[in-house]
């Protein structure tokens, strides 16, 4: 995917007066400013913690619940919607979180510049935006070349986590990983259930609608 392509777009949303007093109150010290440079993520985090990275958190419910069940891991979470920041900012507040940073850009660019090759256990992709029209397919976040620069972020066995309602994308998204270079599908086809996953906002309106949720699961090789 071109940097050129964005695979969002910015809604307006709106902004809370609780979602806006945390992020002017915490975003200087959880959210990490876009840099053409490799992130120090030891120097980030205070540790040497594995570090998982979510891109789209939303309203990072998710990205919350498991961050404070796995307090000896780290978390970055991407984002571009001030929102869904500030929410994720209140939760991180709230549950006395310190091993959650967030970066407020695209994905792509902050994907190749920021984060250092062989440097990520896993990459968590929930429920992203599945441009269902035909001539928007080209947004679609999981596609190559994109796929492959996530794939370069991960240490050998890391793995990289999609979950969607959509069929049509969970299907496009089969096809993409596993033609990535050093990408290697953990199953046959779709991954079982992860129970570890918390059911997010995307998933509770997709399973209403009676969507089947399929996830995928692929792995670093050599």
């Amino acid at each position: 995917m071109s940097l050129g392509i964005k695979s969002y777009v910015k809604r307006q949303g709106r902004f809370t007066d609780a979602q806006k007093k945390a992020y002017d109150e915490l975003a200087e010290k959880f959210v990490v400013p876009f840099s053409d440079n490799y992130i120090d993520l030891e120097a980030l985090f205070g540790n040497s913690g594995s570090v998982t990275m979510e891109i789209g958190f939303g309203a990072g419910f998710a990205t919350a619940e498991i961050a404070q069940a796995n307090p000896e891991k780290n978390y970055i979470g991407i984002e571009v919607h001030r929102p869904g920041i500030g929410r994720l900012l209140w939760e991180i507040e709230n549950r006395s979180l310190s091993n959650i940073r967030i970066i407020e850009y695209d994905a792509a660019a902050a994907a190749l510049k920021m984060l250092p090759p062989a440097s990520l256990e896993a990459v968590h992709i929930f429920f992203p935006d599945p441009w269902p029209k035909k001539r928007h397919h080209k947004r679609r976040l999981i596609q190559r070349p994109f796929t492959e620069t996530l794939a370069n972020c991960l240490k050998q066995n890391g793995y990289l986590y999609m979950v969607t309602d959509w069929e049509d994308y969970a299907l496009h998204a089969l096809e993409e990983l596993t033609a990535s270079a050093n990408l290697k599908n953990a199953y046959e086809t779709f991954a079982p259930p992860q129970p570890w996953r918390p059911q997010t906002r995307f998933e509770t309106k997709g399973l209403a609608k009676k969507h089947v949720i399929r996830e995928l699961m692929f792995k670093r090789g050599y």
